[in-house]
């Protein structure tokens, strides 16, 4: 999963190919869950290109993108959205892969 320290980097990342983002901090205890299978999931959807977000580092891309919650995910294509699964609720890797499969 890449990241960026930048602002600009990350809305460039949004406007090329087709890219997940994933909201997420050190501190949340959701998050932690989910890490473990998130390899396998960039692999059987390679299609896409994921991004880590820290929420706490790049809270204006969070504002813009109306993110309150972590872990949470957007999908984008060329620039517009084609997705989102974004809410405080812990994720199960299920939901993780339905939402991944719905933005193809």
């Amino acid at each position: 999963m890449k990241t960026f320290e930048k602002h600009e980097e990350y809305v460039k990342a949004m406007n090329e190919g087709k890219s997940v983002f994933l909201f997420s901090a050190d501190w949340c205890p959701d998050c932690r869950v989910i890490e473990p299978f998130l390899p396998e999931l960039e692999q059987e959807h390679s299609e896409l290109t994921f991004y880590y977000v820290d929420r706490d580092e790049h809270i204006e891309l969070c504002q813009e993108l109306n993110v309150f919650g972590i872990p949470s995910f957007v999908a984008f294509n060329e620039g517009e959205e084609t997705g989102r699964f974004v809410s405080k609720q812990r994720k199960t890797r299920d939901e993780i892969e339905e939402f991944l499969s719905s933005v193809k």
